[in-house]
Formats: C-alpha cells, structure tokens, sequence
C-alpha cells in the first residue's frame, strides 16, 4: 500500500475575483497596512490602461507610490535589486505587482529583500531563510504561472550563474491577489497557449507521486480537465469571459498546493525541472518549453518501470478518455502522450526544441551538452524527482525532442 504523506497547508492569500474587483485596492493595500506603494509592473500594464486606472486610484485615496517598470520574461536579478534600492531609499511599506509571473516573482523578491539585513540573493543561494517580509498584493494580467497564490519566487541570476534560482516560503504567498479575467483578453494567443500549458505542468507535477491521496487525485484531475477544455476556447476567443475566468482560476488554484496534499510536500521538478534550463540559457517562453518536454517526458515515465506506467496510464484514462486496457497499460499510456501531444498542437505550441526561439536563434543539437551541464542532478549524478535520471539519459531525452 503507498503511503499517504502527512502535509502542512495555509491558503494565505485573501482573492478577490470578478469583474470590477480591481476597485477595492486601495481598502486592501490599507487593510494590510500600507502607507506607501511601490507598483512594480511589466509593459501589458499600461497597454491595457490598469496602470492609469490604479494610479488613479491611489491618487484619490492619497496614497503616494513610486514604480519598477519594464519587467521582462524570466524575470532578472539585476532589475529585482533595482527595485530593492529604490524602495529602500523611498521608505516604501507596501509592494503590488501587476502583471505577469514575472513581475509577481519581483515583487516578492522586493518584499523580502527589503525586510533582509544582508545580500537578499543569500534567500535564493539557500543561504539563509526568510522570516519576515513588506506587505504585498498581485493583479495577475494573464493566466500562466500562478505566482499569486503560490508559496515560490523564481528569479534569473543575470549576474553570474545566468540559471534559474528558487525561494520556497510560505510567506512567498501575497497577502491579496486581484483576479479579474478581463485584464487576461490581451494576452495573444500564443502566450494563452504557453500560459494553459504552464497551468497544466503545476498539476501535471504534482500528480506524478509515489505517496498515495484520492482527494488530490481528484482535485488534480478536476483542474486539468478544466484547462484541457477551456485552453483551445481562450485561444480562439480571446475575450470569451468563461474562458478566461476558469484559466484564471485553474492558474491559482494549480500552484496554491492544493492538488498535492498527501503528495510528499511541495513540486520537485520533473517536466519544470527538465524545461527550466532551457529558458534560463535561452530566455524562451517557459510554457512553451513545457509544451514540448511533458509528452515525452510521459513515455519516459511509462518506460520506466510498471508503477509509473500505471500512473501515466490512470493520467491518460482520467484526463483524455483513453480507453482503459489492462492488458497492455503501456499502450494506454502512450496514447495519453499523444493526446496531451494534440491537445498542445490545438493551442499552436511547440513540439521540438528546435521550434523554441531564444535569444540566439533555434536551440540546436550543438547546444544539448550545455543544456545537460547545467541539469540539476544530485551529488551522484542523478536527476530526481517522480522517476530518475543520468545525465546520458537526460541527453538522449533532450535529443528525441530536438
């Protein structure tokens, strides 16, 4: 029998969700307690007007503000500490982040690091851990990373390493999240897409466990059927209200730890931690490169041995109506990975890694030992996380998707 793991959960962050939600603000910045605003926003902000209506907001409600704009994709460390400085220097009390993961995750690293006596890069080195942090509320603008409810903070080491680092704290959670699905309608299509495929990856993470929970299980279940259905919909219709509210929904609701209880505590990797090398190194859109390592990575599954065949096949019977077959699981499994392979080519995704576009053109076969390089394996060499992997394994995984 697996075992059912025993779990700590606190759904901190206080939503506010629908139409005009946005307009109860500045009560929330107030009931928090803040005094004054550092607005740290990517460019979406003021192309669909939230910027004008907010400030205007806080300007009625005399409550002054300074910002951090131009907030980029894989948000970077150097414009994280730019905004550190400045709302040092401000005496500012209170952070909002509107916009995307990216700028949620820099105004959580803000909210610590001007808490933090020392180097705030120490929190995500795992130097040291965070115990207090400024007050903070997130407008998310798309549906994607679920930042707004979720208990981590993902920043870009531009300044040495250039990878990916994490901090993991329940006081990663905002203290309020915004959620109106119409500031989501500008998103293009292709970032809807990536941003389903993001939503999806959350749950898809945490519902590959060894340790047992029937009510994870359905919860987990339940939201991914609901973004196969509504993903293609936002895609085609972009200011279809349905569509957008279930995303916007699913994005929190996905990385808020509530399809991993009993799970073994929070994600470890597997499809996130295989494509996050990849946009560290590239700067190329995350869902994206999650849509072309999660089919894959479920025949490596299936491959691996007969336990997480049976996962992937319950995965492909519960989530795309595969027809069960006891008789052959690997089948069914496989089957499943061609469905999740279509349903992704339904939102224009990509398949191959030498569709995903970075920095420096198409990623290519010459670029996979570096992308292996920088694998996050163990001391042994071993990458860990449902299932495992070396790093000759890991090449060929890279080089049947290429």
């Amino acid at each position: 029998m697996k075992s059912f793991s025993g779990f700590s959960l606190r759904l901190y962050t206080e939503i506010q969700f629908g139409m005009d939600c946005h307009k109860n603000l500045c009560a929330l910045i107030q009931k928090y307690g803040g005094h004054k605003v550092m607005l740290v926003c990517d460019d979406v902000v003021r192309a669909i007007g939230l910027y004008d209506e907010v400030t205007a907001l806080l300007k009625e409600a005399d409550i002054p503000f300074v910002e951090l704009s131009g907030i980029q994709p894989n948000p970077r460390r150097t414009l994280a500490h730019t905004g550190v400085e400045r709302a040092k220097q401000e005496g500012v009390d209170f952070v909002l982040g509107m916009g995307g993961g990216s700028t949620i995750d820099t105004t959580k690293a803000i909210a610590f690091a001007v808490r933090y006596d020392g180097d705030w890069w120490d929190l995500y080195c795992g130097k040291a851990k965070p115990t207090t942090r400024l007050p903070m509320g997130v407008v998310p603008t798309i549906a994607a990373s679920g930042s707004e409810m979720s208990m981590a903070s993902v920043i870009l080491d531009d300044v040495s390493t250039h990878k990916k680092l994490s901090l993991h704290s329940e006081l990663c959670r905002p203290d309020f999240a915004v959620l109106n699905p119409e500031f989501t309608y500008s998103v293009p299509a292709f970032q809807t897409g990536a941003g389903a495929a993001d939503i999806f990856a959350h749950t898809f993470e945490r519902y590959f466990y060894h340790d047992s929970c029937a009510l994870a299980d359905g919860f987990a279940e339940g939201l991914l059927k609901t973004v196969v259905k509504y993903g293609p919909v936002a895609v085609r219709e972009p200011k279809n209200y349905e569509a957008r509210a279930e995303l916007l929904l699913c994005a929190s609701f996905a990385h808020n730890d509530i399809t991993g209880v009993g799970h073994g505590g929070r994600q470890r990797g597997g499809a996130h931690g295989l494509e996050s090398i990849l946009s560290a190194a590239f700067d190329t859109v995350h869902g994206a490169g999650l849509a072309v390592v999660m089919p894959e990575f479920l025949r490596y599954m299936a491959d691996y041995s007969e336990e997480a065949c049976a996962r992937v096949a319950r995965f492909a019977i519960q989530i795309f109506g595969v027809t069960p077959d006891l008789e052959d699981l690997k089948s069914v499994a496989y089957e499943g990975a061609a469905r999740l392979r279509a349903w992704l080519d339904s939102m224009g995704m990509p398949a191959r890694l030498s569709q995903l576009r970075g920095k420096d053109g198409p990623i290519c076969a010459e670029n996979i030992p570096a992308i292996v390089a920088n694998g996050r394996f163990g001391p042994d060499g071993i990458y860990r996380n449902y299932v495992t992997m070396t790093k000759e394994q890991m090449t060929a995984f890279y080089q049947r998707i290429l």
